[in-house]
């Protein structure tokens, strides 16, 4: 099964919420599209008491040929004929603002939603639509904002190029850093893992079981101990080795707790006096399940540790799903990888449309 194949299969609490709403919208006034009335034959006129003269012999000309079945809009669009049994609804302001509230629900946010809805009605005020063109139409606009931010993670010409992984408690940045060690050891890369979340025994073994099945070395150090002395060293070591990667694991740190954020702060510091460029790479790992709280975190990360790249975990356990459009449309940050599983393959590159599809229920 393909990734996305997954995805698709997955992502059913947010499809099918955004189904549900739309199948309600779309009844609560819609109408079923039915084929034009036969049409009525003309009267037959009456005997005269007068007869006629014969007319002159005429040959009739052919009847004109019937015209060819008009596919919908969409089918012109998509270049197949329109389901003439689904239930239809005029787009009108009424439809528009219900559309509003299903994305704003499914953590789209407002100011997404708008736009989403604004670009989908442009041009389309008036037209009688059914779900799936409706559902085809928001996969489209998802997509177009997605397309700009589904970027993989560079690789910079920097040995080691050094990856710092943030984020808050539970948002799976200690599984996150496994599988991209394994993905990229995979890929014919050199990887040192250094287990930086030192006030957690639990993310120290995670990551020693991941370093064990993946073949990649993980640097430890004592529970309590800096986790800036342990960046330092880990860097050291992987300069010494030559490897291509080190990938440095963070504690949670909760964004209104200004000093385990300051503790972040210092990691960056102190990496960056042994290499002025480093880290290369900070990725934030966010919890699709926070729903419209990973903008807040957002915001406060990229002030302390000038975030180059999302990656987006849990999608298959929320139904919060538009979230990550929301954060495509604010903040255009790369979004590096998505996850939808605890499995090493169920992390993967971002595909804007394919999510756009599977988080609509497109086909």
């Amino acid at each position: 099964m393909s990734f996305f194949k997954k995805l698709k299969d997955r992502l059913t609490r947010s499809s099918s919420k955004l189904e549900e709403g739309l199948d309600a919208i779309v009844e609560e006034a819609g109408e079923t599209a039915l084929p034009d009335p036969e049409p009525t034959p003309a009267p037959t006129p009456q005997p005269s008491a007068v007869a006629p003269p014969p007319p002159a012999a005429v040959t009739a000309p052919p009847p004109p040929p019937e015209p060819a079945a008009k596919p919908g809009f969409l089918g012109r669009l998509m270049g197949r004929a329109e389901d003439t049994a689904a239930p239809r609804r005029v787009l009108d302001d009424d439809m528009l603002e219900q559309l509003e509230e299903l994305l704003i629900a499914s953590d789209m946010g407002v100011d997404t939603a708008l736009r989403v809805t604004a670009n989908l009605a442009e041009g389309r005020m008036g037209r009688r639509l059914s779900v799936p063109e409706i559902k085809d139409l928001l996969a489209a606009e998802v997509a177009r904002i997605m397309e700009p931010v589904a970027r993989p993670m560079p690789l910079t010409p920097q040995r080691p190029q050094v990856v710092l992984v943030v984020g808050v408690n539970g948002s799976g940045k200690t599984t996150t850093i496994g599988k991209l060690a394994s993905q990229f050891r995979a890929a014919g890369k050199s990887v040192v893992i250094a287990a930086g979340d030192t006030f957690r025994a639990a993310a120290v073994e995670q990551l020693q079981v991941w370093g064990d099945r993946a073949g990649v070395p993980v640097m430890t150090a004592p529970e309590g101990s800096d986790p800036a002395s342990l960046a330092f060293d880990a860097m050291t070591r992987a300069e010494a080795e030559g490897a291509d990667l080190l990938l440095i694991d963070t504690a949670g740190r909760l964004q209104n707790r200004s000093d385990l954020m300051e503790e972040l702060a210092k990691i960056v510091r102190v990496i960056r006096k042994k290499d002025p460029t480093a880290p290369h790479n900070t990725l934030l790992v966010l919890d699709a399940t926070t729903g419209q709280n990973a903008l807040n975190q957002v915001e406060v990360f990229q002030k302390l540790s000038d975030v180059s790249g999302l990656v987006m975990t849990k999608l298959d356990g929320t139904a919060k799903g538009g979230v990550l459009v929301a954060l495509a449309d604010r903040f255009g940050l790369p979004i590096h990888a998505i996850g939808v599983g605890e499995q090493i393959e169920d992390l993967d590159a971002f595909d804007p449309e394919e999510f756009a599809a599977a988080l609509v229920g497109a086909q």
